[in-house]
């Protein structure tokens, strides 16, 4: 009671005056970093990871790095090395702590520079607290997969599409011929957002397929022993899942959109604890086809980061929803230029502050200069909007 009672002091002195702070982790360099992921350790550290090279799409020098912010210091450590496959790309990578205070870094190692050739990672540290370096890693296996019902959903899903004429017939049809493949169908699910943790202790990893446009969840009922696949989520380009737990128990997964106009974030609904999944449908919310991360806040808002255009990633925006995603009564622009601002990772730390990293790419001298940005705000500042 007196833990609660010093978090609700502690949430409404951090929430009393609007504020954003926000600092680059490392100077802006040419090479490619991307794709972050930020968690609050026990002891008040920040801890970020993302991935670093010379691209992700063709070469194979791509590893996962990380750095500490230091409540000691205030300041962020020098990078370290998370992980790296000799040979091959590792991207997409998510760190989370789950109920146990145990630090997991999942990721993608990419076998043949396709997307879809993507075989999930994952390693779980309860030694990580140490100031400078990566944690200490206990365990480390791969995350295999087999989607449940896969062609059944699939063909269920676009069975009207397939019985008219246009592109979105050869896209369904491609689809219900992809997913009846072993091999197709298995490989190629990867992360991007945080994971979910349920009352029952159920653990739900958020995952996607670049070759079929569909999110998938990983499901582990034993602390991460053993995994299970969903149904899969089908739509028109809905990937990058990002779930998040209504009061009465649905789960509501947001999704980048990667199909055809109108260019909106989409959605879907689990009513079961994410083993199948509503298809995915438009949300009144603008997606150029890039990342989004939503979350609940400790007092029932949800807040969502994206970019709030059709076209384009020169504009993220963070909104606010007090009915759980019904409406999104308030926004407020995170960063605008000429760069690209996308990518977002967002997390509520236990002093009730909010805390976002994105990938920060800016021109100079006409090429892209790069680096992952972090930003600290409070729900007083998102309220204020756009002067």
């Amino acid at each position: 009671m007196e833990t609660l009672r010093l978090f609700v002091l502690t949430a409404a002195a951090v929430s009393a005056q609007p504020f954003l702070k926000s600092e680059l982790i490392f100077p802006p360099e040419h090479w490619h970093n991307h794709s972050s992921s930020i968690v609050e350790l026990p002891n008040g550290d920040f801890f970020v990871s993302w991935f670093h090279g010379s691209g992700e799409r063709q070469s194979d020098d791509v590893k996962i790095e990380g750095a500490r912010w230091r409540k000691a210091t205030k300041s962020w450590s020098p990078r370290f090395e998370l992980a790296d496959t000799p040979g091959f790309p590792d991207t997409n990578c998510v760190v989370w702590l789950d109920s146990k205070k145990r630090l997991w870094l999942f990721w993608p190692t990419i076998l043949a520079n396709t997307w879809e050739s993507a075989l999930m990672k994952y390693r779980i540290s309860t030694d990580y607290q140490q100031q400078e370096g990566p944690p200490k890693w206990d365990w480390q296996d791969n995350l295999l997969l087999i989607p449940k019902r896969m062609q059944e959903r699939t063909q269920e899903v676009f069975e009207k599409e397939l019985k008219r004429v246009g592109p979105l017939r050869d896209w369904a049809a491609r689809s219900v011929a992809l997913a009846g493949d072993k091999q197709f169908s298995r490989l190629g699910w990867f992360t991007r957002t945080h994971p979910i943790e349920l009352p029952n202790g159920r653990i739900i990893v958020p995952l996607y397929s670049d070759g079929f446009s569909f999110g998938l969840m990983a499901i582990s009922d034993d602390a991460g022993k053993t995994w299970h696949a969903s149904e899969p989520i089908v739509g028109f380009g809905n990937i990058q899942p990002s779930v998040v737990r209504r009061k009465n128990g649905d789960l509501v997964a947001y999704m980048r959109d990667n199909g055809p106009p109108p260019k909106r974030i989409m959605k879907s609904i689990s009513k079961d604890n994410g083993e199948t999944w509503t298809a995915a449908e438009d949300t009144e919310l603008f997606n150029p086809g890039t990342s989004v991360e939503a979350i609940a806040l400790k007092d029932g808002r949800w807040v969502i980061a994206y970019n709030d255009l059709e076209k384009g990633r020169n504009s993220l925006a963070i909104s606010m929803s007090d009915d759980e995603g019904q409406t999104w009564k308030w926004k407020r622009n995170m960063d605008k230029g000429a760069g690209r601002y996308h990518y977002p990772s967002l997390i509520q730390a236990s002093d009730g502050s909010l805390h976002l990293t994105y990938s920060i790419f800016e021109p100079v001298d006409s090429k892209e200069s790069k680096s992952i940005k972090h930003a600290r705000f409070n729900t007083a500042w998102i309220e204020q909007g756009d002067k």
